[in-house]
């Protein structure tokens, strides 16, 4: 024996696994030895159960394996006896077949031999004799054999009788099966053909049938039939003999499992499509039916139950602790941690306890303070009577809900403002054992509170001062929550002003009058959007002040959390007034652009007035000379008349266009047709261009929409747009094959809006760039002899109507070959109240500028 090597001194022994297994016991915290120690009994009983449940498995399926290689012995000794009974029935029809081929029996003999294997054989039903044509030459069947087997000698067997046996046999010269044949699987036959030869040739088949039922009950071993469920199928698993059991019935391999205990073999290798099927009965409980099993698991769950219990009472109790613990520790970091003050005084007065915020605040230290009686170290000097009057009022329990302010002194001398509040101090038994004080340090937020109320005084003044009436009124209510001076001064403390104004707000986008009921626009929406959404102007006429205000209106959170409505009104009488006049100069100033423009083609109107005259002279001449001679007949007479007729009629149109163009009226905002304002305006305006020797070539789209615009204003645009144009080319002095105005109107889309273009295109020399940005200035023109309020009062009326006008040079290269003046007007057009025009300070230049 080689003896072991003693361990060195300076290395330390190895540990022993017991020495081991203490040590790490030991390092365990208690409350993981507690659940080691209980888990450890738990496991110990599962694994016993685990152990029960695997030998009983394991027993199971030795169990089950064994049933199982019976079952396929059987079943495979079942298909041997009735193979063996098929083929020896198949040797007998065989030597039938051998005698009829040698013609030793005759057809009365066939029968008799044929009647014998049926009384011997019952799977037989019927054996008949046919020739190559399908003709039965003889033919017997049993008397319990279906009608459909009884075959007569010369009828003639139907190719579909025989389900393509025939066929095979006829081709392969062999014994053939055909397939389970029959319209019910309980009542279907087997058949079989053996083929007859003559000289070589194919003569027909010896046919027999065997019921299938029959060899089930003939050819299948009893005691084969006693154990299993036992059935022949065909090749789709359709019962033809037999029975199987239900799901359910059939003993399965595992209890989880949905492999049934059976087995199934063909019956044949030559392919008649039977198969012969076994299942097993159910004789023997699996392991989750075993009572023996039932009372292991019951008695494991009770003792898994029992400790898992006891876990879980000793783990509430561990919980309890810490939660207590935690507790405790959070009470005292919450009263540590607390900016107000706590002081608690027993039945007697003495301070039994404060908190770090109340020393905090007055500067003592708890030491200091615990068991001092009053007067305290806080209390001021001059409010020692005072405050002993309140200290007898709190331990006798006279206090306020509300708390009371007290001033406090802190150590070094410096006085601030506290509120205190003070309640019963109740033990866990509900008896009072002294009484708890909170003080809260007031000076920061009683400074915030006077600075308030001052602010809130200048606030109220500024808003008394101002000459625009303030209200607010909840949504929905005459209750006033404010009303300044001037809105006290016009409707009173009521509230039905406040509702007045925003009804008239609500009902006129356009300053009118006479609008009914209100309709507020942010009717439905969030209370945080309409807070959100910025105030809405409208110009009211209220019939009771006879004034018109500016109405602002915008949605409010008013103090107590409720939705309110903040309404400003103010006067802007004089300034409608002013408007007023301004519009009444303007509509003048059109009448007057009006006539300066007929004034000034007074010439070419005279002239164009002059021809229709003289034709009518030279008519009415011609008829009275015709008359006198008596050289005229009644036709010729009417011709004349009618021609004189038109030539008045056209003078009479002449004149009374130009009496509407120059007639002073009150815009009045019609739908109107384009192409009939456009006609009119080339009426009046072509006498002009004719006269300045002008070609003018319009061109209007079809199917224009109509327009809500007065198409008096519209025409002067568009009259003073041409004249002009030609007075351009004049100045020009362009050749007469240049000599061309263009008038193009079609629809268009202008920001996000549909609306119709008209464009009016000179061949003159342009407008110098200098004067593009003034040419609509009043009283300024590019025109020696021009008065300079034609295009402003253009620009007026177009942007009265909700249009735009502007200007544009046409280059050919670096050389202006012609000006484009164009304006738009939307197709929904709104007028200004009253139908108004804008003057030029109703719009700012910039957005003037914005709009172009």
């Amino acid at each position: 024996m080689i003896p072991l090597p003693s361990p060195r001194p300076d290395q330390p022994a190895p540990l022993a696994p017991t020495n081991w297994w203490k040590r790490w016991w030991r390092k365990l915290p208690p409350s993981r030895q507690d659940r080691f120690a209980t888990l450890a009994p738990l496991l110990s009983v599962l694994l016993f159960l685990s152990a029960i449940v695997v030998a009983i498995t394991y027993l199971r399926f030795e169990e089950i394996e064994r049933e199982q290689e019976a079952v396929t012995r059987d079943v495979e000794y079942a298909q041997q006896r009735l193979r063996l009974r098929l083929l020896e029935r198949q040797e007998q029809l065989m030597r039938l077949a051998r005698d009829v081929d040698n013609k030793e029996i005759s057809n009365e003999e066939f029968e008799f031999q044929v009647e014998s294997l049926i009384s011997q054989f019952p799977e037989l039903l019927a054996i008949s004799w046919v020739d190559a044509r399908r003709t039965v030459v003889a033919s017997y069947a049993s008397p319990s054999a279906p009608p459909h087997l009884v075959r007569l000698p010369g009828s003639t067997l139907a190719p579909n009788e025989t389900d393509g046996s025939f066929d095979l046999a006829r081709d392969l010269r062999q014994p053939i099966y055909s397939r389970p044949l029959g319209e019910e699987p309980r009542n279907a036959t087997l058949m079989l053909q053996v083929p007859l030869s003559e000289q070589g040739r194919f003569a027909g088949t010896v046919m027999g049938e065997y019921s299938v039922d029959g060899l089930m009950r003939f050819g299948i071993p009893p005691e084969v039939m006693a154990r299993y469920a036992v059935a022949l199928l065909d090749d789709r698993g359709q019962v033809l003999a037999g029975s199987l059991q239900a799901p359910n019935d059939v003993l399965r391999q595992l209890p989880w499992s949905d492999q049934p205990l059976e087995h199934e073999v063909a019956v044949s290798p030559v392919g008649n499509g039977l198969i012969l099927k076994a299942q097993g009965y159910r004789t023997s409980k699996d392991i989750v039916g075993s009572g023996f099993f039932w009372v292991i698991g019951a008695l494991s769950a009770l003792t898994v139950w029992m400790l898992l219990g006891t876990w879980r009472h000793t783990r509430r109790r561990v919980q309890a602790q810490q939660a207590l613990v935690a507790e405790t520790n959070f009470r005292r970091a919450m009263e540590n941690s607390m900016l107000t003050g706590m002081r608690a005084l027993d039945m007697q007065g003495r301070i039994t306890y404060v908190n770090p915020a109340f020393c905090s605040m007055t500067g003592w230290s708890e030491g200091e303070l615990v068991g001092r009686t009053a007067p305290f170290p806080y209390w001021p000097e001059d409010d020692h009577d005072q405050l002993n009057a309140r200290l007898k009022d709190e331990l006798h329990g006279r206090t306020t809900s509300g708390g009371f302010e007290v001033r406090v002194q802190r150590r070094d001398g410096s006085i601030f403002d506290a509120r205190m509040y003070v309640s019963p101090l109740i033990d866990p038994k509900g008896h009072q054992t002294g009484w708890m004080t909170s003080m809260t340090d007031i000076t920061e937020p009683k400074r915030i509170r006077e600075e308030l109320s001052a602010s809130y005084e200048r606030f109220t003044t500024v808003l008394e001062s101002l000459d625009s009436a303030v209200s607010v009124a909840p949504l929905g209510s005459d209750e006033m929550l404010f009303a300044n001076k001037m809105y006290r001064l016009w409707f009173g403390l009521r509230g039905q002003g406040h509702r007045h104004l925003v009804d008239l707000a609500g009902t006129q986008p356009t300053p009118s009058p006479d609008n009914g009921d209100a309709v507020d626009a942010f009717a439905g929406m969030p209370t945080d959007t309409l807070t959100e959404a910025g105030a809405e102007n409208a110009e009211v006429f209220v019939k009771e002040l006879d004034r018109w205000l500016e109405v602002r209106t915008r949605y409010l959170t008013w103090v107590d959390g409720r939705l309110a409505q903040m309404v400003i009104a103010s006067d802007i009488t004089p300034r409608r007034n002013a408007e007023e006049q301004a519009a009444r100069q303007a509509e003048r100033a059109q009448t007057a652009s009006r006539l300066i423009t007929m004034g000034e083609m007074a010439s070419s109107v005279a002239h164009e007035l002059n021809q229709p005259l003289t034709a009518i002279s030279n008519y009415c001449n011609g008829m009275i000379s015709r008359v006198q001679e008596d050289r005229i007949t009644q036709d010729e007479l009417l011709g004349a008349l009618e021609k004189t007729a038109r030539q008045a009629q056209r003078a009479g149109q002449i004149i009374q266009r130009i009496r509407a163009f120059v007639k002073r009226s009150e815009p009045n905002p019609t739908p109107s047709d384009v192409s009939l304002m456009v006609s009119n305006a080339i009426e009046l305006a072509d006498i002009e261009l004719r006269r300045q020797q002008v070609r003018l070539t319009p061109y209007v789209a079809a199917r224009l929409p109509s327009l809500l615009v007065d198409p008096i204003l519209i025409e002067q645009v568009l009259i003073n747009l041409l004249k002009n144009a030609g007075e351009a080319i004049a100045q020009a002095g362009r050749p007469s094959g240049e000599r061309h105005v263009e008038l193009r109107v079609g629809p268009k889309r202008h920001d996000n809006q549909d609306v119709v273009e008209f464009a009016v295109r000179d061949s003159g020399s342009g407008v110098p760039d200098e004067m593009i940005e003034r040419i609509y200035e009043a009283f300024y023109s590019t025109k020696s002899e021009g008065m300079g309020i034609g295009l402003k009062l253009c620009r007026s009326i177009v942007e009265s109507h909700h249009g735009r006008i502007q200007v544009q040079n046409i280059y050919n290269g670096a050389e202006v070959v012609g000006c484009c003046f164009s304006f738009w007007i939307p197709v929904v057009s709104r007028l200004r109240p009253e139908g108004s025009i804008d003057s030029p300070s109703a719009q700012s230049s910039t957005d003037i500028e914005r709009a172009r």
